[in-house]
């Protein structure tokens, strides 16, 4: 029996069902309506049901989803329910930012170490994490089991550090450089283009 195959953009908007959970749950909320938790994670009520029964049932009928279970499922089902590794390539302006931002751990990612070509310069403020030189990649991954990677690296270089990655086992990468990396079929790249995204913006407000 093959695999169902989930779309990539179901799994996206899970993440949002879960921070409007999140949300629900700080503030005392023990159940909720689809309309209600549709609304809340800006999407159609139709849309989020149809997203949900991929998964299996949820909720009883007139009386909504309690928001515990609901979220401690969506948990299980994004691979969330224990700290996931990661690590970070590419420790300049924009990949400091990042190791310095405190909500991965929050989310359920743990990044373990960050790498960079010039591990040794020094850096004006502590990053959380030891700058290992790009060498030693391939034995953290081997070691810590690692299957996600965070590259921030330009756009020149990032095809090959990308290939490196994915030859040591990396199965998911975050991708930061402003290039469409080429990679295997059973390896997901999502796309993070600053630049792209300012311009959609650019567009509607023209």
């Amino acid at each position: 029996m093959s695999k169902l195959v989930i779309p990539r953009k179901t799994v996206y908007r899970l993440s949002l069902y879960y921070r409007a959970l999140a949300r629900l749950k700080a503030n005392k909320v023990e159940t909720v309506s689809s309309a209600a938790l549709a609304k809340a994670a800006g999407v159609k009520p139709t849309q989020l049901r149809k997203d949900l029964t991929y998964f299996g049932q949820f909720g009883t009928r007139g009386l909504g989803y309690n928001v515990l279970a609901l979220s401690a499922q969506l948990t299980e089902v994004l691979g969330t329910t224990h700290l996931q590794p990661v690590i970070l390539v590419g420790a300049g302006h924009l990949g400091s930012a990042l190791l310095r931002y405190p909500g991965f751990a929050k989310e359920g990612f743990e990044v373990i170490a960050a790498f960079d070509a010039d591990a040794t310069r020094k850096r004006s403020r502590d990053l959380g994490v030891p700058v290992l030189p790009m060498e030693e990649i391939g034995r953290i991954l081997s070691s810590q089991r690692i299957k996600m990677a965070i590259l921030t690296v330009p756009g020149n270089v990032a095809q090959e550090v990308a290939n490196g990655l994915i030859e040591a086992g990396v199965l998911a990468i975050l991708n930061f450089a402003p290039i469409i990396l080429q990679v295997p079929d059973n390896v997901v790249v999502n796309n993070v283009d600053l630049a792209i995204e300012l311009e959609n913006l650019s567009y509607f407000i023209q």
